[in-house]
């Protein structure tokens, strides 16, 4: 379990973010961003190798065949993380690579690389957070229907139990499914993600699959000794373009669809009352109570609020997403608003109460492309305020009552970002992608002494 800390007050020591005490400082990374290796030693192809591979998906025409190439370079990444010196790491499985059609006989070289991986962790004094699942579902899964199939939440909860048995008793923390909103919304409603599919509403059995899914594993990583389950969902404050009622109508129905139709039935297990009708065909008595699994955490990922606006009567979406002015933005171009990170927190637990576990900002990052200067420094000062506005957001929110305990930056290493392809860096550490040099960057320093100025927990 993640240490109890008492509310965060202000250090007058430093200028430091004014964190609890035995507050969790870490870093996140997914498999399928950062290890390569696509290709080998029996690891089977994803709905993302295939995504990508479709012309005109990602921005600069690149795959993730190599990317980081962690799978081979694991040590030098722990030796960084080490150096660093932040107590938690959060990163992935590839499903792929342990079972490469998503069922069946299991590949005896992922197993034995993801032991690999613990051990040298463990060695390294880091407390392992593993994700089960982040976006890259077996192709074979994909071809029987994916997410839209009932039969791949039980081939999850089957895998759920492959892992648990194999490394549950050197992981710290579990989560089942990274973002089921992104991967029912921008991959089974809008298309943007992999597999691809464009079923606007008609995408709501993914959502319902994915948190069954979620409740499966819970249930199958408690089985095989995991002390610690928790979620990463995405979350965001939605803010409706004007006071205009079709506005204000817009917003609570994208706010349904973004954040209750995932934290509702994973806390209070009932589906939200706009959307329940249309999830009637696919809910089978049993499945709510089965998604809603006890948590040790909930874990927020977090990047930016959304402003909605209502859309023509005719539109066959009848919401949009508009542009936030008035913020500095990320090179991506996302808005950064740390004070809606606060917002949110605050009024999560004031609405959900005894309800709500503890919380983990489980992923929290921007985008600065930053690249070495003739000295090889990467000056990336743009990340040293995201990240300590960020964070002083979450202490006022702990010093207001609210239960956090960890904060997970993403990402470790700059990776390959999704259809962003190589265009856009999030890391603490840059990444040459034609050499693969690792370089820290100076937001590395920085996170290094915040995480050094932090007393550490004895729990």
């Amino acid at each position: 379990m993640l240490p109890t800390p008492p509310s965060g007050r202000p250090d007058p020591r430093s200028g430091s973010p004014a964190l609890p005490p035995g507050f969790v400082l870490g870093t996140s990374t997914s498999a399928y961003q950062i290890e390569g290796a696509a290709q080998q030693d029996g690891r089977g192809p994803s709905t993302w190798d295939t995504f990508s591979r479709e012309p005109g998906r990602i921005v600069d025409g690149s795959n993730a065949d190599v990317t980081c190439d962690h799978y081979h370079r694991f040590d030098e990444d722990i030796a960084l993380l080490a150096d660093l010196g932040a107590p938690g790491y959060r990163f992935s499985l590839s499903w792929s690579r342990l079972q490469p059609t998503g069922r069946g006989p299991v590949n005896a070289a992922g197993m034995d690389f993801y032991d690999r991986l613990l051990d040298r962790l463990l060695d390294a004094g880091i407390d392992p957070m593993v994700t089960l699942h982040h976006f890259d579902l077996p192709q074979a899964l994909e071809d029987d229907g994916g997410w839209l199939n009932r039969a791949t939440a039980e081939a999850f909860a089957d895998f759920a139990t492959l892992a648990g048995d194999r490394f549950a008793d050197r992981v710290a923390h579990w989560v089942p499914i990274n973002e089921p909103n992104v991967v029912t919304l921008l991959g089974h409603a809008g298309g943007m993600h992999a597999p691809g599919h464009q079923l606007v509403f008609d995408a709501l059995p993914a959502a319902h699959h994915l948190l069954l899914a979620h409740g499966h594993a819970v249930v199958a990583l408690r089985e095989a000794g995991a002390s610690s389950v928790g979620c990463a969902n995405n979350h965001a404050p939605m803010w409706p373009a004007t006071e205009d009622a079709a506005d204000l109508g817009a917003t609570k129905l994208f706010d349904a669809l973004w954040n209750g139709l995932f934290i509702e039935p994973m806390l209070l297990g009932r589906y939200p009352v706009d959307l329940a009708p249309l999830l009637e065909d696919v809910v089978v008595p049993g499945d709510l109570a089965m998604i809603r699994q006890p948590l040790d955490f909930y874990g927020v990922n977090y990047y930016q609020p959304f402003k909605i606006g209502a859309t023509p009567e005719d539109a066959e979406i009848p919401f949009e997403s508009l542009e936030l002015l008035g913020y500095p933005t990320t090179d991506l171009g996302r808005p950064i608003v740390p004070d809606a990170l606060r917002e949110w927190l605050i009024m999560t637990r004031a609405r959900f109460r005894s309800a709500l576990p503890p919380l983990v900002i489980t992923e929290s990052g921007g985008s600065f492309n930053d690249e070495p200067d003739a000295d090889g420094v990467v000056d990336d000062q743009g990340r040293i305020d995201y990240l300590d506005a960020h964070l002083r957001a979450v202490g006022e929110a702990a010093q207001r009552g609210v239960d956090v305990r960890g904060y997970y930056a993403w990402s470790l290493l700059d990776n390959w970002e999704w259809t962003e392809g190589f265009t856009q860096r999030f890391g603490l550490v840059h990444v040459d992608f034609e050499t693969l040099v690792r370089t820290p960057k100076r937001s590395f320093a920085w996170y290094r002494d915040l995480v050094a100025s932090q007393p550490r927990s004895l729990g």
